[in-house]
């Protein structure tokens, strides 16, 4: 049986482990943990929900020097909320050792980030904006710079972030370790890996647990007009005990948001124009369980790592396979089951054959208008009760969904949007 110990991990940080209740390593963590640990420079395919966030912070963690005061590791992250959870992993082992970390991503106040560079700082974990920001103003330096983890890569690139990537890394050492964690292997991850990675190992994490076994995946053959009844009629039927519901832009995410609230259902939005403080006031809820279900465009789809999610439900398909595979990977994880619906008119069917074409299997169509109800494997419901979570109807005259129309999330948005980014697609539909 393969510990921490015998991939080399030293026991300040196993016994770290071992108070959060992680004693065995997950096989990204297997693979990953040595080559980093041998400071060789690393290409590594995971998706979110393997281990791969201990996989690089463990060994960067047991290669720092504490009485070096500099900037010795840089982590960067596609999106504000990655950088939030990766910061929180890494302040739970920073326990065993006296490390100090700045979470640097637009929306926090600059002057706090600021003032902490002024001191000892030794880790920075951030998205690519910011990180830039700091290097235009001189706030930082890299000089001493030991490892830099690139996370999310595909995601990264999709998003339009290779000028700043390329940017930061010009400012790096040329000495530096290099990590590079992707869920897939686009030709974008593969041109960056050839031009800043040198001789790096290769490894990959197993996917078919995520992607199929653990999840039934269910297409809702709708139209732009039976599309809100049908949604209505899944959450009335399959009653989920906690869900992500996609759509394609943050307009349409508002506008379901305000039909599900005024129908009486928990829910909140969440999407670029809301502010750094009440994204973060959302996750914190839905992580909570105070929020039943979150209504997300796929700013939502990377990074987010909460437990209990029994639904996804693509109310829009998303835009390439991809974004799919990360979708409905919210849902399924840690052994449970899941069920991820996905919502699809005439104008998808092309569409929907890629899908399935790139995936190997016929997905189940039902349409709401003929089935009383969907037909989800008897397995999830049984996996539900097996482990003390049954499903529960959601409570439409529930008095706290009633109060929170009083407190429109919409109020934290930004007045002005943020300028659309370049997007690189690869596996496009």
């Amino acid at each position: 049986m393969i510990t921490f110990y015998k991939l080399g991990i030293r026991n300040d940080l196993v016994y770290a482990l071992e108070n959060q209740g992680i004693t065995t390593p997950t096989p990204i963590q297997s693979l990953s943990i040595p080559v980093i640990l041998n400071n060789e420079d690393l290409i590594a395919e995971a998706q979110t929900g393997t281990g791969k966030t201990l996989a690089f912070l463990l060994p960067l963690f047991q290669n720092f020097h504490i009485e070096d005061n500099n900037i010795q590791g840089l982590i960067i992250t596609p999106t504000r909320e990655l950088a939030i959870q990766i910061t929180d992993v890494a302040r739970q082992l920073a326990h065993s050792k006296s490390l100090n970390i700045l979470a640097a991503y637009g929306g926090q106040d600059i002057k706090a980030q600021l003032h902490k560079l002024r001191g000892n700082v030794q880790l920075v974990i951030g998205t690519p904006g910011r990180i830039i920001d700091h290097i235009n103003r001189g706030t930082i330096n890299f000089n001493n710079l030991k490892t830099v983890v690139i996370d999310e890569a595909d995601q990264m690139f999709h998003i339009g972030f290779n000028r700043e990537v390329d940017a930061i890394l010009s400012k790096l050492p040329k000495t530096r370790q290099t990590l590079c964690f992707s869920a897939t292997m686009s030709n974008t991850v593969d041109d960056f890996s050839h031009k800043y990675l040198i001789n790096p190992k290769q490894v990959t994490a197993p996917k078919k647990q995520i992607t199929l076994e653990n999840i039934s995946q269910i297409v809702v053959e709708t139209s732009n007009r039976k599309r809100l009844p049908d949604l209505l009629k899944i959450l009335q039927q399959d009653y989920p005990e906690k869900a992500i519901i996609f759509c394609k832009t943050r307009m349409r995410t508002n506008a379901l948001y305000e039909e599900l609230l005024n129908a009486g259902y928990n829910v909140a939005p969440l999407h670029g124009d809301l502010t750094q403080s009440k994204r973060e006031f959302v996750m914190k809820s839905f992580k909570n369980d105070e929020v039943k279900f979150l209504i997300a465009t796929d700013v939502a789809a990377r990074g987010v790592d909460v437990d209990g999610i029994t639904h996804v439900i693509n109310y829009d398909m998303p835009h390439d396979i991809e974004s799919y595979i990360h979708r409905i990977g919210r849902t399924g994880r840690a052994g449970y089951l899941g069920v991820a619906y996905t919502f699809v008119t005439m104008k998808n069917e092309a569409k929907l054959e890629a899908l399935e074409n790139f995936i190997h299997m016929k997905i189940k169509r039902i349409s709401m208008g003929t089935v009383t109800k969907p037909n989800v494997p008897k397995e999830h419901k049984k996996k539900e009760i097996s482990n003390n979570n049954p499903m529960k109807k959601v409570n439409k005259n529930n008095n706290d969904s009633k109060n929170n129309r009083n407190s429109k999330y919409s109020k934290y948005s930004k007045n002005n949007k943020s300028k659309k980014s370049k997007k690189r697609r690869k596996n496009n539909f």
